[in-house]
Protein backbone atom coordinates (compact mmCIF):
# COMPACT_ATOMS: atom_id res chain seq x y z
CA UNK A 1 0.00 0.00 0.00
CA UNK A 2 2.85 2.16 0.43
CA UNK A 3 4.08 1.65 -3.14
CA UNK A 4 0.87 2.85 -3.97
CA UNK A 5 0.91 5.38 -2.14
CA UNK A 6 4.23 6.55 -3.49
CA UNK A 7 2.87 6.16 -6.86
CA UNK A 8 0.30 8.70 -6.30
CA UNK A 9 2.87 11.29 -5.09
CA UNK A 10 4.74 10.78 -8.40
CA UNK A 11 2.03 10.91 -10.74
CA UNK A 12 0.42 14.08 -8.40
CA UNK A 13 3.74 15.67 -8.56
CA UNK A 14 4.43 14.94 -12.05
CA UNK A 15 0.69 16.71 -13.09
CA UNK A 16 1.28 19.77 -10.74
CA UNK A 17 4.38 20.42 -12.54
CA UNK A 18 2.80 19.30 -16.11
CA UNK A 19 0.24 22.17 -15.41
CA UNK A 20 2.67 24.45 -13.98
CA UNK A 21 4.98 24.84 -17.35
CA UNK A 22 1.43 25.10 -19.14
CA UNK A 23 0.07 28.02 -16.49
CA UNK A 24 3.98 29.60 -17.47
CA UNK A 25 3.87 29.48 -20.35
CA UNK A 26 4.49 33.10 -21.75
CA UNK A 27 1.62 32.44 -24.42
CA UNK A 28 -1.30 30.67 -24.51
CA UNK A 29 -2.30 29.01 -27.81
CA UNK A 30 -5.40 27.10 -28.20
CA UNK A 31 -8.45 26.16 -30.11
CA UNK A 32 -11.81 25.39 -28.85
CA UNK A 33 -14.77 25.65 -31.23
CA UNK A 34 -13.84 27.06 -34.29
CA UNK A 35 -11.87 29.57 -32.59
CA UNK A 36 -8.23 30.57 -32.15
CA UNK A 37 -7.16 32.14 -29.18
CA UNK A 38 -4.32 33.67 -28.25
CA UNK A 39 -3.77 34.48 -24.51
CA UNK A 40 -0.66 36.92 -23.40
CA UNK A 41 0.11 35.34 -20.00
CA UNK A 42 2.84 37.40 -18.49
CA UNK A 43 0.42 39.15 -16.19
CA UNK A 44 3.73 40.22 -13.82
CA UNK A 45 4.96 42.09 -16.89
CA UNK A 46 1.56 43.63 -17.68
CA UNK A 47 1.68 41.18 -20.30
CA UNK A 48 4.73 42.70 -22.22
CA UNK A 49 5.54 41.10 -25.79
CA UNK A 50 9.09 39.33 -25.84
CA UNK A 51 10.54 38.37 -28.82
CA UNK A 52 9.87 34.28 -27.74
CA UNK A 53 5.95 35.21 -27.48
CA UNK A 54 6.31 36.96 -30.81
CA UNK A 55 7.66 34.17 -32.48
CA UNK A 56 5.09 31.60 -30.78
CA UNK A 57 1.92 34.30 -32.53
CA UNK A 58 3.11 34.27 -35.94
CA UNK A 59 2.94 30.99 -36.92
CA UNK A 60 -0.11 30.00 -35.28
CA UNK A 61 -2.16 33.45 -36.87
CA UNK A 62 -0.39 31.51 -39.98
CA UNK A 63 -1.75 28.15 -39.38
CA UNK A 64 -5.01 29.17 -38.61
CA UNK A 65 -5.15 31.59 -41.52
CA UNK A 66 -5.23 28.34 -43.30
CA UNK A 67 -6.91 26.35 -41.75
CA UNK A 68 -10.66 25.57 -42.94
CA UNK A 69 -11.96 24.80 -39.23
CA UNK A 70 -11.07 28.22 -37.94
CA UNK A 71 -13.28 30.53 -38.32
CA UNK A 72 -12.29 33.42 -36.27
CA UNK A 73 -8.99 34.37 -33.92
CA UNK A 74 -9.54 35.77 -30.52
CA UNK A 75 -6.42 37.58 -28.72
CA UNK A 76 -7.17 38.73 -24.89
CA UNK A 77 -4.46 38.98 -21.83
CA UNK A 78 -4.53 37.49 -18.27
CA UNK A 79 -4.21 39.02 -14.68
CA UNK A 80 -6.78 41.29 -14.94
CA UNK A 81 -4.45 44.18 -14.97
CA UNK A 82 -3.53 45.12 -18.33
CA UNK A 83 -4.19 43.28 -22.36
CA UNK A 84 -0.37 44.34 -23.09
CA UNK A 85 1.30 47.24 -21.61
CA UNK A 86 3.84 47.33 -25.05
CA UNK A 87 6.93 45.10 -26.28
CA UNK A 88 9.48 44.48 -23.20
CA UNK A 89 11.45 47.66 -23.87
CA UNK A 90 13.86 46.85 -20.71
CA UNK A 91 14.94 43.64 -22.59
CA UNK A 92 15.79 45.53 -25.94
CA UNK A 93 17.59 47.69 -24.30
CA UNK A 94 19.73 45.32 -22.59
CA UNK A 95 20.47 43.57 -25.16
CA UNK A 96 21.47 46.88 -27.52
CA UNK A 97 24.08 47.25 -24.61
CA UNK A 98 25.51 43.93 -25.30
CA UNK A 99 25.18 44.29 -29.10
CA UNK A 100 24.00 41.21 -31.07
CA UNK A 101 20.77 40.68 -33.57
CA UNK A 102 18.09 41.26 -30.81
CA UNK A 103 17.75 44.46 -31.93
CA UNK A 104 16.97 43.87 -35.54
CA UNK A 105 15.11 40.41 -34.87
CA UNK A 106 12.58 41.78 -32.11
CA UNK A 107 11.87 44.70 -34.36
CA UNK A 108 11.29 42.62 -37.53
CA UNK A 109 9.64 39.87 -35.85
CA UNK A 110 6.80 42.69 -34.12
CA UNK A 111 6.27 44.48 -37.11
CA UNK A 112 5.68 41.14 -39.53
CA UNK A 113 3.57 40.18 -36.88
CA UNK A 114 1.83 43.24 -37.01
CA UNK A 115 0.90 43.03 -40.88
CA UNK A 116 -0.24 39.41 -40.10
CA UNK A 117 -2.66 40.09 -38.31
CA UNK A 118 -3.02 43.60 -40.74
CA UNK A 119 -3.80 41.30 -43.51
CA UNK A 120 -5.11 38.30 -41.52
CA UNK A 121 -8.39 36.42 -44.06
CA UNK A 122 -10.34 35.58 -40.66
CA UNK A 123 -11.94 37.53 -38.62
CA UNK A 124 -9.72 38.93 -35.53
CA UNK A 125 -10.84 39.84 -32.30
CA UNK A 126 -8.82 41.87 -29.77
CA UNK A 127 -10.09 42.15 -25.82
CA UNK A 128 -8.18 44.94 -25.49
CA UNK A 129 -9.41 44.99 -21.45
CA UNK A 130 -6.75 46.85 -19.12
CA UNK A 131 -3.63 48.50 -20.16
CA UNK A 132 -3.10 48.80 -24.27
CA UNK A 133 0.05 50.69 -25.01
CA UNK A 134 2.52 50.58 -27.45
CA UNK A 135 3.06 46.44 -28.44
CA UNK A 136 0.02 46.26 -27.39
CA UNK A 137 -1.58 48.25 -29.40
CA UNK A 138 0.33 46.61 -32.70
CA UNK A 139 -1.59 43.23 -31.74
CA UNK A 140 -4.50 44.77 -31.72
CA UNK A 141 -5.16 48.02 -33.67
CA UNK A 142 -5.05 46.31 -37.33
CA UNK A 143 -7.39 43.47 -36.69
CA UNK A 144 -10.82 44.12 -37.80
CA UNK A 145 -12.45 44.38 -34.21
CA UNK A 146 -11.38 46.02 -31.03
CA UNK A 147 -13.52 45.86 -27.70
CA UNK A 148 -12.68 48.21 -24.94
CA UNK A 149 -13.87 48.22 -21.66
CA UNK A 150 -14.16 50.97 -18.82
CA UNK A 151 -10.78 49.35 -17.73
CA UNK A 152 -9.40 49.79 -21.05
CA UNK A 153 -6.48 52.24 -21.06
CA UNK A 154 -4.65 52.93 -24.36
CA UNK A 155 -1.88 55.46 -25.12
CA UNK A 156 1.26 55.57 -27.61
CA UNK A 157 4.46 56.96 -24.99
CA UNK A 158 7.15 56.34 -27.00
CA UNK A 159 7.90 59.89 -27.54
CA UNK A 160 8.70 59.83 -23.60
CA UNK A 161 11.22 57.05 -23.97
CA UNK A 162 13.32 58.28 -27.13
CA UNK A 163 11.17 56.25 -29.62
CA UNK A 164 8.38 56.55 -31.54
CA UNK A 165 5.36 55.37 -31.88
CA UNK A 166 5.70 51.89 -34.07
CA UNK A 167 3.80 49.22 -34.85
CA UNK A 168 1.96 50.64 -37.15
CA UNK A 169 1.92 53.74 -35.46
CA UNK A 170 2.49 55.73 -38.49
CA UNK A 171 -0.45 54.27 -40.71
CA UNK A 172 -3.26 54.29 -38.02
CA UNK A 173 -2.84 57.51 -36.08
CA UNK A 174 -3.13 60.00 -39.07
CA UNK A 175 -5.69 58.38 -39.58
CA UNK A 176 -7.84 59.42 -36.74
CA UNK A 177 -10.19 62.11 -37.16
CA UNK A 178 -8.98 65.49 -37.38
CA UNK A 179 -5.37 66.05 -35.66
CA UNK A 180 -6.31 63.49 -32.40
CA UNK A 181 -3.14 61.16 -33.99
CA UNK A 182 -0.53 63.53 -33.74
CA UNK A 183 -2.36 64.80 -30.27
CA UNK A 184 -1.72 61.09 -29.16
CA UNK A 185 1.39 60.28 -31.25
CA UNK A 186 3.68 63.55 -30.07
CA UNK A 187 2.09 63.88 -26.45
CA UNK A 188 1.67 60.29 -25.26
CA UNK A 189 -1.63 61.31 -23.69
CA UNK A 190 -3.19 58.68 -22.41
CA UNK A 191 -7.10 57.86 -22.79
CA UNK A 192 -9.18 55.44 -20.42
CA UNK A 193 -12.82 53.32 -21.44
CA UNK A 194 -15.32 54.48 -23.94
CA UNK A 195 -12.72 57.40 -25.18
CA UNK A 196 -10.70 54.74 -26.66
CA UNK A 197 -14.07 53.52 -28.57
CA UNK A 198 -15.09 57.21 -28.99
CA UNK A 199 -11.41 58.24 -30.36
CA UNK A 200 -12.01 55.75 -33.03
CA UNK A 201 -9.45 53.19 -31.64
CA UNK A 202 -11.71 50.49 -30.16
CA UNK A 203 -14.57 48.91 -32.62
CA UNK A 204 -16.96 48.40 -29.67
CA UNK A 205 -17.41 49.36 -25.82
CA UNK A 206 -18.51 46.30 -23.52
CA UNK A 207 -17.94 45.65 -19.59
CA UNK A 208 -15.02 43.95 -18.26
CA UNK A 209 -16.97 41.15 -16.33
CA UNK A 210 -19.24 40.66 -19.26
CA UNK A 211 -15.86 39.74 -21.81
CA UNK A 212 -16.24 35.65 -20.33
CA UNK A 213 -19.57 35.77 -21.78
CA UNK A 214 -18.43 37.26 -25.01
CA UNK A 215 -15.91 35.12 -25.39
CA UNK A 216 -18.34 31.73 -24.85
CA UNK A 217 -20.69 33.33 -27.60
CA UNK A 218 -17.87 34.29 -30.31
CA UNK A 219 -16.86 30.70 -29.78
CA UNK A 220 -20.47 28.81 -29.93
CA UNK A 221 -20.85 30.72 -33.14
CA UNK A 222 -20.99 27.86 -35.59
CA UNK A 223 -19.03 28.62 -38.87
CA UNK A 224 -19.22 32.10 -38.30
CA UNK A 225 -18.64 35.24 -40.95
CA UNK A 226 -17.54 38.82 -39.96
CA UNK A 227 -21.35 39.63 -40.36
CA UNK A 228 -21.67 37.19 -37.85
CA UNK A 229 -19.57 38.12 -35.43
CA UNK A 230 -19.85 42.24 -36.10
CA UNK A 231 -23.32 41.36 -35.56
CA UNK A 232 -22.78 39.45 -31.76
CA UNK A 233 -20.36 42.63 -30.82
CA UNK A 234 -23.18 44.62 -31.27
CA UNK A 235 -25.65 43.27 -29.21
CA UNK A 236 -23.04 43.34 -26.50
CA UNK A 237 -22.76 46.86 -27.80
CA UNK A 238 -25.43 47.66 -27.37
CA UNK A 239 -26.28 46.41 -24.05
CA UNK A 240 -23.98 48.36 -22.10
CA UNK A 241 -24.52 51.28 -20.17
CA UNK A 242 -21.13 51.92 -18.77
CA UNK A 243 -20.58 56.41 -19.07
CA UNK A 244 -22.72 56.47 -22.12
CA UNK A 245 -23.62 59.46 -20.88
CA UNK A 246 -19.99 61.05 -20.53
CA UNK A 247 -18.74 63.51 -23.09
CA UNK A 248 -15.64 62.49 -25.10
CA UNK A 249 -12.51 63.90 -22.75
CA UNK A 250 -11.05 65.19 -25.56
CA UNK A 251 -14.41 67.30 -27.16
CA UNK A 252 -13.75 70.56 -25.22
CA UNK A 253 -10.49 70.36 -26.80
CA UNK A 254 -10.80 69.34 -29.79
CA UNK A 255 -11.16 72.64 -31.67
CA UNK A 256 -7.81 73.57 -30.47
CA UNK A 257 -5.93 70.19 -31.35
CA UNK A 258 -7.14 70.06 -35.11
CA UNK A 259 -5.55 73.84 -35.25
CA UNK A 260 -2.40 73.90 -32.85
CA UNK A 261 -1.58 69.92 -34.09
CA UNK A 262 -1.84 71.37 -38.04
CA UNK A 263 1.50 72.29 -38.78
CA UNK A 264 4.00 72.27 -41.47
CA UNK A 265 6.94 70.87 -38.78
CA UNK A 266 7.19 70.31 -34.93
CA UNK A 267 8.97 74.03 -34.58
CA UNK A 268 5.85 74.89 -35.62
CA UNK A 269 3.43 73.25 -33.53
CA UNK A 270 5.45 74.91 -30.34
CA UNK A 271 5.22 77.95 -31.86
CA UNK A 272 1.52 77.95 -32.11
CA UNK A 273 1.59 76.28 -28.83
CA UNK A 274 3.04 79.70 -27.53
CA UNK A 275 1.14 82.15 -29.21
CA UNK A 276 -2.16 80.60 -28.10
CA UNK A 277 -0.89 80.95 -24.67
CA UNK A 278 -4.36 78.96 -22.88
CA UNK A 279 -3.89 76.45 -19.78
CA UNK A 280 -4.60 73.47 -22.22
CA UNK A 281 -1.98 75.21 -24.95
CA UNK A 282 0.15 75.10 -22.04
CA UNK A 283 -0.10 71.69 -20.27
CA UNK A 284 1.01 70.35 -24.12
CA UNK A 285 4.18 72.56 -24.00
CA UNK A 286 5.03 71.56 -20.93
CA UNK A 287 4.51 67.50 -22.16
CA UNK A 288 6.30 68.02 -24.87
CA UNK A 289 9.45 69.87 -23.25
CA UNK A 290 9.93 66.93 -21.55
CA UNK A 291 10.14 64.24 -24.69
CA UNK A 292 13.10 63.11 -26.96
CA UNK A 293 13.27 66.38 -29.26
CA UNK A 294 14.86 63.75 -31.59
CA UNK A 295 12.06 61.33 -31.19
CA UNK A 296 9.17 64.28 -31.69
CA UNK A 297 10.84 65.61 -35.23
CA UNK A 298 10.70 61.45 -36.18
CA UNK A 299 6.97 60.62 -35.24
CA UNK A 300 5.98 64.10 -36.82
CA UNK A 301 7.41 63.05 -40.61
CA UNK A 302 6.08 59.25 -39.31
CA UNK A 303 2.76 60.59 -39.01
CA UNK A 304 3.08 62.73 -42.07
CA UNK A 305 4.12 60.10 -44.59
CA UNK A 306 2.55 57.91 -43.46
CA UNK A 307 -0.94 59.22 -43.95
CA UNK A 308 -0.87 58.47 -47.48
CA UNK A 309 0.80 54.71 -47.65
CA UNK A 310 0.14 51.56 -46.77
CA UNK A 311 0.40 49.59 -44.04
CA UNK A 312 3.20 47.46 -45.19
CA UNK A 313 5.10 50.33 -46.32
CA UNK A 314 4.56 52.42 -42.79
CA UNK A 315 5.78 48.95 -41.11
CA UNK A 316 8.79 48.90 -43.56
CA UNK A 317 9.59 53.18 -42.86
CA UNK A 318 9.16 52.03 -39.04
CA UNK A 319 11.78 49.64 -38.94
CA UNK A 320 14.01 51.95 -40.88
CA UNK A 321 13.32 54.11 -37.95
CA UNK A 322 13.63 51.17 -35.44
CA UNK A 323 17.35 50.66 -36.31
CA UNK A 324 18.29 54.80 -37.05
CA UNK A 325 16.94 54.91 -32.88
CA UNK A 326 19.06 51.74 -31.67
CA UNK A 327 22.31 53.21 -33.17
CA UNK A 328 21.00 56.47 -31.12
CA UNK A 329 21.48 57.71 -27.71
CA UNK A 330 17.74 58.93 -26.80
CA UNK A 331 16.22 55.24 -26.40
CA UNK A 332 18.18 54.07 -23.96
CA UNK A 333 18.66 57.01 -22.22
CA UNK A 334 14.83 57.38 -22.39
CA UNK A 335 14.49 53.52 -20.72
CA UNK A 336 17.28 54.63 -18.27
CA UNK A 337 15.20 57.61 -16.86
CA UNK A 338 11.42 55.84 -16.85
CA UNK A 339 12.13 52.44 -16.47
CA UNK A 340 15.28 51.71 -14.62
CA UNK A 341 16.63 54.16 -12.28
CA UNK A 342 13.00 56.30 -12.59
CA UNK A 343 14.25 59.75 -12.18
CA UNK A 344 12.15 60.35 -14.92
CA UNK A 345 15.36 63.05 -15.85
CA UNK A 346 16.20 61.72 -19.19
CA UNK A 347 19.38 63.75 -20.43
CA UNK A 348 18.40 64.29 -23.60
CA UNK A 349 20.87 64.39 -26.55
CA UNK A 350 20.33 67.02 -28.50
CA UNK A 351 18.64 68.88 -25.89
CA UNK A 352 16.66 71.02 -28.30
CA UNK A 353 14.32 70.61 -31.33
CA UNK A 354 16.26 73.41 -32.94
CA UNK A 355 19.42 71.17 -33.04
CA UNK A 356 18.14 68.03 -34.32
CA UNK A 357 18.71 68.48 -37.71
CA UNK A 358 17.09 67.99 -41.16
CA UNK A 359 19.70 65.78 -42.62
CA UNK A 360 19.63 63.46 -39.76
CA UNK A 361 15.90 62.82 -39.57
CA UNK A 362 16.42 62.14 -43.65
CA UNK A 363 19.42 59.84 -42.71
CA UNK A 364 16.58 58.00 -40.46
CA UNK A 365 14.43 57.47 -42.86
CA UNK A 366 16.83 56.03 -45.58
CA UNK A 367 16.35 52.41 -46.87
CA UNK A 368 18.51 49.93 -45.55
CA UNK A 369 19.33 47.81 -48.76
CA UNK A 370 19.37 44.13 -47.78
CA UNK A 371 18.69 44.71 -44.33
CA UNK A 372 15.32 46.21 -45.24
CA UNK A 373 11.84 44.90 -43.64
CA UNK A 374 11.01 42.06 -45.77
CA UNK A 375 7.12 41.07 -45.22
Amino acid sequence: RLRAHNRLQVILQHLKMSKRTESTAEVLLEKKGGAGIITLNRPKALNALNLSMIQQIYPQIKTWEQDPETFLIIIKGTGGKAFCAGGDIRAIAEAGKVGGKMLQDFFRGEYRLNNAIGTCKKPYVALIDGITMGGGVGVSIHGHFRVATEKTLFAMPETAIGLFPDVGGGFFLPRLSGKIGYYLALTGCRLKGRDVLKAGIATHFVESEKLPALEKDLIALKSPSKEKIADLLNSYHMKCTVDQEKEFVLDEHMEKINSLFSANSMEEIVKKLKQDGSPFAMKQLETLNKMSPTSLKLTFRQLREGASMSLQDVLRMEYRLSQACMKGHDFFEGVRAVLIDKDQAPKWKPAALEEVSDEFVDSCFKPLGNDDLKL
